[in-house]
């Protein structure tokens, strides 16, 4: 018989989440899965729609009609999705019934502040949040090498710590209720800074005649070094993929979540405004469901008067 605390729902089986509901399964625990979308649905379990396994072992992928009933029974639920108005929506209407004790755990890029908010209203009908977002990329989910952030009570992340250890390598206690989700939004802000400093780079030195790929070798052994030289050009921008796994729109919701936390705490943000600014202003002009390394393809394309 299988323990609650092997019983997992997951509700969000997209890039990133369909990669790392398939890692806890490797792992031995129970997933009931629930996405919207029937292709993630059929993905995850590898049947169609309406079908389901004759037995219900651990090690399993599972399907659930709806967030209730892939919440139901389950030692924690876990929420991979967009941002807090989904999240919101998920858990105050289809999760309203969680009994007390339950948890859930988002791992998705929210607001830290909304965060904090939801967590005092589950915690009102005895129901624990800890946000627990991650950073690595489609590649990360896949391999298992995901950093994970994780926000919440002492007592909650010792328990779930080795849950949340089969889908990464790293799984860090950040602080308090919040603090993960602090923490994905700043370092996405960064990360999207470095991108775009180093595309207008090496733009510029193409422009100027050199080969990007020699740049590229140059600067990563150099202190001008970053993921985007390391990983994002030669992966993703340089042999014209763009499909690092992380749409455009949420590097923009996430890094202007990132700004606010700045203006909050009154820091300086000039710098911090300024790449907010320009990834504000080529997102209407690349496609919705495009790539965040398509920033490069962006710039590439525009030249100052």
């Amino acid at each position: 018989m299988i323990s609650d605390e092997q019983a997992i729902g997951f509700i969000g089986l997209g890039n990133m989440g369909l990669p790392m509901a398939q890692r806890l399964v490797a792992a031995g625990y129970q997933v009931r899965g629930f996405d919207p979308s029937e292709q993630a649905r059929r993905d995850f379990t590898g049947q169609a729609e309406g079908t389901a396994p004759a037995e219900e072992n651990p090690g399993k992928a599972l399907l659930a009609a709806d967030p209730a009933a892939a919440a139901d029974g389950a030692g924690a639920v876990i929420l991979m999705l967009p941002d807090s108005n989904v999240v919101e929506s998920v858990v105050l209407g289809q999760l309203a019934g969680l009994p007390p004790g339950g948890t859930v755990i988002d791992m998705s890029s929210s607001d830290p502040a909304r965060t904090r908010l939801l967590a005092q209203r589950l915690a009102e009908s005895g129901v624990t949040l800890i946000d627990a977002p991650v950073s690595g990329g489609v590649g990360g989910a896949q391999a298992g090498t995901l950093t994970i952030m994780v926000g919440g009570p002492d007592a909650a992340y010792e328990r779930f710590k080795p849950l949340l250890s089969a889908m990464g390598s790293r799984v860090m206690h950040a602080g308090g209720t919040g603090c993960g989700h602090a923490v994905k939004a700043l370092n996405n802000l960064m990360s999207a800074a470095n991108l775009l400093v180093a595309s207008e780079a090496l733009i510029a030195g193409q422009r100027f005649g050199l080969d990007p790929a020699v740049m590229l070798e140059i600067i990563n052994g150099s202190s001008g070094r970053s993921n985007a030289t390391e990983n994002k050009w030669p992966n993703f921008v340089l042999p014209e993929k763009f499909e690092a796994g992380f749409a455009v729109r949420l590097m923009v919701k996430d890094i202007k979540l990132a700004l606010a936390l700045e203006h909050a705490a009154g820091v300086p943000s000039a710098a911090s405004e300024a790449v907010v600014a320009v990834w504000e202003a080529a997102l209407p002009e690349i496609p919705a469901d495009a790539d965040h390394t398509a920033i490069a393809r962006w710039l590439a394309d525009h030249r100052e008067p």
